[in-house]
């Protein structure tokens, strides 16, 4: 329980200026980017400079058996940063540094709360990149990045957050700091604790050093765009492409939905007559390559007869990736709630999924505009909802429901790149299955026994 004498400890181990108790202050610590999920306004925040600040926190945590909340930027959709109920929110705003990035072995060691973008535009004085490319990269931090394992546009050709972390400095919750990994290219001594921490969104440790792994950036690119009038059409695109060996930076998908909101949000010329539209990007370090490439997606895209269009001049491939950029703006511009969501399926089952989500939103009454990574069968079909209106809630719980019901059914996944955090807790089992839940229950309890790191969130306590 957090008392005066809680917050007075804080205030020594962070200083007065480090720790909020201000409700006005605190009530934006409540949130992240995910609607309708349960909250509580936190008792307190910090801001931690340092390990050692951290450790003595779990250590005056634990005496009272008081929740611990890590937070990144807060761009998380699946409530992994959100208070479930009072207790201390460890903000990494103040943890930001750069610590080291060493060219020679294509690593960059990071605190937590550097941002995505800044640590691209460091290692690109280098010639390097750090591939993983969330939507919110701008404002997303690296610590937050690696707790929810988050994708991006490149997840096709380069992966996710999980293929470039190396190693990390932990706090765990018994106040040990643990560090594993390392700059190695190769390293299989003991369990992979670097993959048991990607994606264990907070509740096993609190990481506060991430080793990042750096690859050439590549010299070359090229951008097309293709519209369908068959969705069907634009699938079989996904499948030929990687069928003939061709493996796009970015494959992206939006639905007749999507475009039409774009356009009219954004006025950039989007046809909104067609059924959906492919946003392709193939890049390397030869030129004769991309542009084999480039060609090979053309024909393809005729083939199937869908309409293309290449980008000459930079401006042109800015214009195209303008109408990638504007999904999410624009959706929510219709209504005041937007429910992004994560199902992901196979490549092959892209169109059976899109279709599905089309009948779930005629069913239940529903504006459901999708877009997302068709190369890596991810979609995010944003559902647009008013929360006072208690009847199209209800059909809205129903929906995402049907929608997770579906993706599973067709060898998916409930999510793709945002976590499961409290937003998808209820529908664990039915992918992992009683084994699963019991397993990462026992891991759990086993690290830690008192459950005060990021209670709620993605281990089920409860059957």
């Amino acid at each position: 329980m957090i008392n005066q004498n809680f917050i007075s400890q804080c205030k020594i181990i962070f200083g007065h200026e480090n720790v909020l108790t201000d409700k006005a202050e605190l009530l934006t610590y409540s949130y992240d980017a995910t609607a309708g999920i349960p909250r509580e306004i936190p008792s307190l925040v910090v801001f931690p400079q340092n390990t050692k600040q951290i450790q003595e926190l779990i250590f005056l945590a634990r005496q009272t058996k008081t929740p611990i909340y890590p937070r990144g930027a807060g761009t998380c959709l699946s409530g992994g940063p959100v208070p479930l109920s009072k207790g201390v929110v460890v903000s990494f705003q103040k943890m930001n540094k750069i610590v080291e990035i060493d060219a020679d072995n294509l690593t960059a060691t990071v605190q937590p709360g550097v941002i995505i973008a800044d640590l691209n535009t460091a290692v690109a004085k280098y010639g390097l990149i750090y591939p993983p490319d969330p939507g919110s990269m701008a404002t997303a931090t690296i610590g937050g990045s690696v707790a929810e394992n988050s994708g991006g546009l490149r997840g096709l050709k380069y992966g996710v957050t999980k293929h470039y972390i190396m190693g990390m400095e932990v706090v765990m919750p018994t106040g040990e700091i643990f560090r594993f990994g390392g700059k190695t290219v190769k390293n299989v001594t003991a369990y992979d604790f670097t993959h048991l921490f990607v994606g264990s969104e907070g509740t096993l440790g609190i990481i506060t050093e991430i080793i990042c792994k750096l690859i050439p950036s590549p010299k070359y690119h090229r951008v097309l765009i293709a519209f369908f009038d068959k969705l069907e059409n634009a699938g079989k695109t996904v499948t030929d492409i990687i069928r003939n060996h061709v493996i796009p930076a970015t494959l992206e998908i939006m639905d007749k939905v999507t475009i039409q909101t774009v356009e009219n949000y954004a006025k950039i010329g989007l046809p909104t007559d067609v059924e959906a539209l492919l946003l392709i990007e193939v890049d390397g370090m030869g030129k004769d390559s991309v542009e084999w490439e480039a060609k090979t997606c053309l024909k393809i895209i005729q083939q199937n007869n869908g309409k293309p269009k290449i980008a000459e001049t930079d401006a042109e491939k800015d214009s195209l990736w303008t109408a990638r950029r504007a999904a999410l703006p624009a959706l929510a511009q219709v209504k005041p709630a937007t429910i992004l969501e994560d199902a992901t399926v196979p490549r092959t089952f892209l169109v059976d999924m899109l279709i599905a989500i089309q009948n779930i939103a005629k069913k239940y009454n529903l504006m459901i505009g999708t877009f997302g990574h068709a190369g890596d069968g991810n979609l995010h079909p944003t559902i647009l909802v008013d929360p006072t209106d208690k009847d199209e809630m209800d059909r809205l719980h129903k929906a995402v429901d049907e929608i997770f019901e579906k993706a599973l059914s067709l060898g998916g996944t409930l999510s793709g790149e945002h976590g499961i955090g409290v937003a998808k807790l209820k529908y664990l089992r039915s992918e992992i299955g009683r084994s699963g839940i019991d397993t990462i229950r026992r891991i759990k309890q086993a690290l830690d026994p008192d459950n005060i790191l990021n209670p709620g969130k993605l281990v089920p306590m409860e059957d």
